[in-house]
């Protein structure tokens, strides 16, 4: 159910695109990412600092592409988030904190050279994922980039955390 909230606002703008052109789905996103964040909060749940980085820059590139009518920006705003997070997660590394065990420890116990690897791959994972972005956007049609941005980027998403998980699969212990 997490994962599909995480999505709600993709799956509405890709609906809204299919309907009513890139504008509308920008807007559609926006307020998608608002609804979200206000279902959260009436529901006293907590929000995650990544939910309030998401709107924060679906607001500034979304409102960007309606005030200037230039799909440019929405069209960034998927590389923007995946260069930040991916830009959190090194930063964080070369501070000393590994931000994806501080999140993942009480699943799973790893050795600290696995921690570190899984951190540098998540890290070359959005790197990727940011260019991959901008390559369908610049090179192929505006339907094209929506799909991808929706299935393309889910699909990738998937097999890396399978890629991920089998990896780390000879790591995980069975409970007596």
């Amino acid at each position: 159910m997490k994962f599909l909230f995480d999505l709600f606002p993709v799956i509405l703008f890709f609906a809204a695109f299919q309907f009513w052109g890139i504008f509308v789905a920008t807007a559609v996103a926006i307020a998608a990412t608002f609804v979200q964040i206000g279902w959260l909060a009436l529901r006293r749940r907590k929000i995650d600092k990544m939910l309030w980085v998401s709107l924060a820059i679906i607001v500034v590139f979304g409102g960007l592409t309606l005030a200037l009518r230039d799909r440019t920006f929405i069209q960034w705003k998927p590389t923007v988030l995946y260069w930040l997070f991916g830009a959190t997660l090194a930063g964080g590394a070369l501070a000393g904190r590994n931000l994806i065990r501080a999140m993942m420890s009480e699943q799973v116990q790893l050795p600290e050279r696995v921690w570190a690897r899984l951190n540098w791959s998540w890290v070359a994972f959005f790197a990727f994922m940011g260019a991959a972005n901008l390559y369908v956007a610049y090179n192929f049609s505006e339907s094209a980039w929506v799909n991808f941005k929706l299935f393309g980027g889910m699909g990738l998403m998937l097999a890396f955390v399978l890629a991920q998980a089998a990896l780390l699969s000879k790591y995980v212990q069975e409970k007596p």
